[in-house]
């Protein structure tokens, strides 16, 4: 038996009892007569203790430890004389009677600490090593728990799980795949799926009227803090249901995750159109936790002489409160932060509204002060308050608009913490009309079923008819993030013909695609709806964390990579080979 108990696991009312335990050599002090070691397993670290009066030979042995040494240690429990209380087991250690070196480690190549010293690259190299920090394991565990919280509830809603292919046809819609040769149908390819799209829809076909899968997808995209080329979906179809069926559903789903995990008790999940979304927050994922509202200020800032809002399609603001005592230089640096290609606007105005009454503005030579009264009447703007300004074509102002408020209310610690506020956003546009291709783009994807009030519209309108199409679609965002997005499906195969046309496809290329799944529709397709949850973010924002790396065992980095085993890399001529593919290729990459 390697071990009686964890790491984390006696108390005080254990004292007296002898135990073994098993684990790593976090640290080691050596007082003389006493050496006092740290043991850690991923329950807990007790303190063993070693008296040089009882076995000196033990004593001494316990002193050559290394960081991470595997051993086994026995002994009895009793009551530490200087406690810790921060760590549980603080009122206990181990007086050791044996001790066994399982296994030797080199000296790792940064500390194993919450606080550690190895930068992201070097811990990326190492992750087995820096998943025994303490914080990373509470992250995995957290997952774990989710996942089985996830299972519980939606079986306990008749869901039935069902895995679905990992090797499926490549698809060109959406983001890039990530194809795989097929040795035996040489010059062909496999493809990894981006999400069971269409397999979760063929199971409503089949009768499975309500699914789910907690299902690994790939999609080979530009990375990011929230991005991987490998994710986890909760992902979920139904039969027979509407929007508001699906919605309540993942309502309640989400209700009960953060009831069971988390111990919170959320909100109301208001509805919110994606037009107002745009229009209130300057994004499709508001983040609801703190105020700042988009304001229309064109009525009363154009007309005024100054040319840059004359020009505008719309002079907009938002009111960040109590920030009037901003200095220039953060204010130029707020103007250089817009200003920045990520973001794309070609200057900031601001407006201070002063405690003594009289209001600065960046724009003084064209609106006296009953000019900028009239903007802080419009915004709501009172003493101490500051007033930040873009303007342009309206679309880009306000998603321009949109990024800065979250800049400003991060960089002034403006967004409270431990607060949780979802928001489902409905009424996405169906189509996008794209002008670099000429031609319609799915908003969602293309089995996304438009509003039944406009069925009809989509099968006979014409181009700007299109344009204005909405669609059974809907998000849910928490805190700024999207959770989840999903819509209700198309099911009949002449509305899924026009969709295909709408999007550029012959009828020949959406016959070759899809036309399993519009062959399917020909056989009974119930009405369905579904959604799918993106796994690893929903973990990292029910943390208060931005990146959803640390929730994942083993990730890329922001190129794609995993360093720890060297992937991608090359492989062997002969392989190349027996898959039909160019051996030129290869051996100029060599």
């Amino acid at each position: 038996m390697f071990r009686t108990h964890t790491c984390g696991q006696l108390r005080l009312p254990d004292a007296g009892q002898e135990v073994t335990l098993s684990g790593w050599v976090q640290a080691g002090r050596d007082f003389g007569g006493l050496t006092f070691v740290d043991l850690r397993d991923r329950y807990g670290i007790t303190q063993v203790v070693f008296d040089s009066d009882d076995d000196a030979a033990l004593a001494d042995q316990a002193g050559k430890l290394g960081r991470e040494w595997v051993v086994q240690v026995s002994g009895e429990v009793r009551e530490r004389t200087s406690k810790n209380p921060n760590r549980p087991t603080g009122e206990v250690e181990v007086l050791a009677r044996t001790l066994t070196v399982l296994n030797k480690s080199k000296v790792p190549p940064f500390t194993i600490e919450d606080e550690t010293d190895g930068g992201d690259d070097l811990r990326m190299k190492y992750r087995y090593l820096d998943l025994r920090r303490g914080p990373l394991q509470q992250n995995l565990l957290f997952r774990s728990k989710l996942a089985l919280a996830v299972r519980a509830y939606l079986g306990g809603q008749d869901f039935v799980e069902v895995e679905t292919p990992n090797l499926i046809k490549s698809t060109p819609e959406g983001a890039r795949d990530f194809v795989v040769p097929s040795r035996m149908n040489e010059g062909q390819f496999y493809a990894l799926p981006q999400s069971p799209q269409t397999f979760k829809q063929l199971l409503m076909v089949a009768g499975y009227d309500r699914y789910f899968q907690i299902v690994k997808c790939f999609r080979d995209e530009d990375l990011r803090a929230d991005r991987q080329p490998e994710f986890t979906q909760i992902d979920c179809e139904m039969a027979f249901v509407t929007q508001e069926d699906v919605l309540n559903t993942f309502e309640g789903l989400t209700r009960h995750l953060f009831s069971e995990v988390k111990q919170v008790e959320l909100g109301d999940f208001p509805r919110m159109q994606y037009d107002e979304a745009l229009r209130r927050y300057g994004s499709d994922k508001p983040d609801l936790r703190f105020g700042m509202e988009l304001v229309d200020l064109s009525a009363v800032a154009q007309g005024r002489g100054f040319k840059v809002f004359d020009a505008a399609e719309l002079v907009v603001g938002i009111r960040v409160p109590g920030k009037a005592d901003l200095s220039r230089k953060q204010l130029d640096a707020l103007t250089d932060w817009v200003k920045r290609p990520q973001i794309g606007a070609r200057g900031l105005v601001y407006a201070k509204f002063n405690a003594d009454g009289s209001i600065k503005s960046s724009v003084d030579k064209f609106f006296d002060q009953e000019a900028l009264q009239a903007w802080a009447a419009v915004a709501g703007a009172e003493a101490g308050d500051l007033l930040l300004v873009l303007s342009g074509e309206e679309e880009a102002s306000r998603k321009q608009l949109g990024s800065l408020r979250l800049h400003v209310a991060a960089e002034h610690e403006m967004i409270p913490a431990g607060v949780f506020k979802p928001l489902w956003v409905v009424d996405f546009p169906l189509l996008e009309w794209n002008e670099e291709s000429q031609r319609f783009h799915a908003m969602h994807h293309p089995f996304t079923s438009p509003k039944r009030e406009e069925v009809e519209r989509m099968l006979t309108g014409d181009h700007e008819t299109m344009k204005a199409l909405k669609a059974d679609a809907y998000d849910l965002v928490i805190n700024g993030a999207e959770i989840g997005g999903g819509s209700v499906r198309i099911y009949d195969r002449s509305l899924q013909e026009k969709n295909f046309q709408l999007l550029g496809f012959t009828p020949e290329e959406a016959e070759a695609q899809f036309g399993f799944l519009m062959g399917a529709f020909e056989y009974g397709a119930p009405p369905h709806a579904g959604i799918a949850f993106g796994f690893d973010r929903l973990c990292a924002v029910m943390n208060g964390q931005s990146s959803i790396r640390d929730f994942i065992a083993f990730p890329k980095n922001n190129q794609g990579r995993d360093v720890m085993i060297d992937a991608p890399a090359l492989i062997d001529a002969k392989q190349l080979e027996e898959l039909g593919l160019s051996l030129e290729i290869a051996a100029e990459k060599r």
